[in-house]
């Protein structure tokens, strides 16, 4: 039987444009050994694209390069099935960026071989070597995304806005805030009116009817609204998440005024007209569910000593449709609502789930919108937009989130492509305790070991760093030193620990012991 036939794309690369001019130069000798090495696995179907794929004097720290732009493009017409470099630098000196290529590649059913390094994708060794590579880079890039998220701390020390949108009735120069004498008024004008009116719905009203609008001339939603009004920048501070530090900018809202709205604010979400909790100040208001279907409303009771207690109802056992016994009944307001609000944060936390969202836009967009988004404070009024549906029952509450709204909290863009639906599911145990209905334990059935995972990277970085001839205070630890020894460990057990099929008794200290 005939083999398939395999196509075979050279692409070739040199940093600088020095002893291109000659007859035989640098990319030709390239091409050559990459040409012998494929005509080596004639007898598994390889066949050499005649089409040349040449970079001479760029730089493979970027992407931007003309021959390499029209591979990928070929690749995504599927024109190629195998790309054959001399070296992997050849492709990209750039970890970050080869993640980026390989889920091209991988898109495309696509693998790649490096003719001198024994790297070849289209064996199983070869995809192991390439998920340790790739775990580099997600560490490579945490790494980076801490020293950030220290750099941006330190500022918020110092009273410095250093990225975000920049709020309104303010401009910024030079990482400070200064006052827009131009659109400072309208915040004023919020705070006072919000004191006089002490509803959002009439204030937000009020300012359609004058016709006073965003900076970029929308009109303001009651989210808006919310935040302008309680947040702090307006006191001359610098908020990160938890902690409030002492701004360098001048301070637009009198700190008697600020504290008086947010005593309205609090007064507004907790204080009751009958039993039934308004609808605008519940995080799940019309989004929770059981899961026959029945959904659950905002309710309050008082207890002893007028002690409010707010819990979500079931309306089908409430009209009969259903008993408790049959579904649940009644969720305390506070666990279920801080259950999914922690959850959604978790998941926005990890640049793997984030990252998929953003991957057509340039590295340096990517990187400014996910420190940008670990700025934001997460809170309800962010984050109900994204939630489509949370379903509830005794042992599982499964998440349903919104990939475009999820898309346009990260960059503040409208997303036009179709995107999908985000499930999150988690096993629980709900417990009947005295008063407050039930409450949640979590139940974690994944058996994928992030410590023996981030063991085996710092193992293989300390090494990678050692051969670099680097030298730091990390390095000489023991603990670095043991880590290190963990490259030696067979590639089968690697692999089940990347893909989290190794034993539930395995431990960094056991592993260890198995390298001596």
């Amino acid at each position: 039987m005939e083999k398939k036939q395999i196509r075979c794309a050279i692409y070739t690369r040199k940093s600088t444009e020095e002893g291109l001019e000659q007859s035989f130069n640098s990319l030709d000798a390239q091409r050559d050994s990459c040409e012998a090495y494929i005509k080596s696995q004639t007898h598994e179907g390889w066949k050499i694209l005649t089409k040349h794929y040449d970079d001479g004097g760029y730089s493979g720290g970027t992407m931007n390069r003309p021959a390499f732009q029209e591979l990928l493009k070929d690749i995504e017409q599927d024109k190629i099935d195998i790309v054959v470099v001399y070296k992997v630098d050849r492709l990209t000196r750039s970890l970050m960026d080869f993640s980026k290529i390989v889920d091209v590649f991988d898109k495309h059913n696509t693998s790649f071989v490096s003719i001198t390094q024994h790297f070849n994708t289209t064996t199983s060794m070869g995809r192991l070597t390439l998920n340790i590579l790739l775990s580099f880079a997600q560490f490579e890039r945490e790494v980076t995304g801490e020293r950030i998220r220290d750099k941006f701390a330190a500022s918020a020390k110092k009273g410095l806005w250093i990225t975000g949108a920049t709020p309104l009735g303010y401009k910024k120069s030079d990482d400070k805030l200064i006052v827009d004498q131009e659109q400072s008024w309208k915040i004023i004008t919020i705070f006072e009116k919000y004191l006089e009116l002490k509803s959002v719905t009439k204030l937000k009203n009020y300012l359609d009817e004058e016709n006073i609008c965003t900076r970029s001339g929308k009109v303001f939603s009651k989210g808006n609204l919310y935040h302008i009004l309680s947040n702090k920048v307006y006191l001359g501070k610098i908020v990160r998440k938890e902690n409030t530090y002492n701004g360098q900018h001048e301070q637009l809202i009198s700190t008697d005024i600020f504290n008086e709205v947010q005593a309205i604010l609090y007064e507004n979400n907790f204080n009751k007209t009958g039993k039934e909790r308004k609808a605008s100040n519940a995080f799940l208001q019309g989004k929770l569910f059981d899961s026959f279907g029945n959904y659950f409303s905002p309710a309050c009771s008082t207890g002893r000593g007028g002690k409010k207690y707010f819990y979500y109802i079931n309306q089908g056992v409430k009209q009969g449709k259903f008993s408790n016994k049959e579904t649940l009944s009644r969720i305390p307001t506070y666990e279920i609502e801080k259950f999914v609000q922690d959850k959604i944060t978790e998941f926005i936390s990890e640049d793997k789930n984030t990252l998929p969202l953003i991957k057509n836009l340039s590295l340096n967009e990517q990187e400014q919108f996910l420190n940008t988004l670990q700025l934001k404070q997460l809170d309800q009024n962010l984050l109900r937009p994204l939630i489509n549906k949370v379903t509830i029952s005794e042992k599982n509450i499964e998440i349903l989130l919104s990939e475009s709204e999820l898309y346009k909290l990260i960059t503040g863009l409208e997303n036009k492509t179709n995107m999908q639906i985000l499930h999150l599911e988690y096993n629980v145990k709900l417990i009947q305790s005295s008063r407050k209905g039930r409450s949640m334990v979590i139940n974690n059935s994944s058996n994928c070991n992030k410590t023996l995972i981030d063991a085996i990277v710092k193992g293989f970085y300390y090494n990678k760093l050692i051969l670099e001839g680097k030298t730091t205070a990390e390095l000489q630890t023991r603990n670095a030193r043991r880590l290190r020894k963990l490259r030696f460990l067979p590639p089968k057990l690697i692999e089940q620990i990347m893909l989290g099929t190794q034993s539930k008794d395995l431990t960094v200290e056991k592993l260890c012991a198995m390298v001596g």
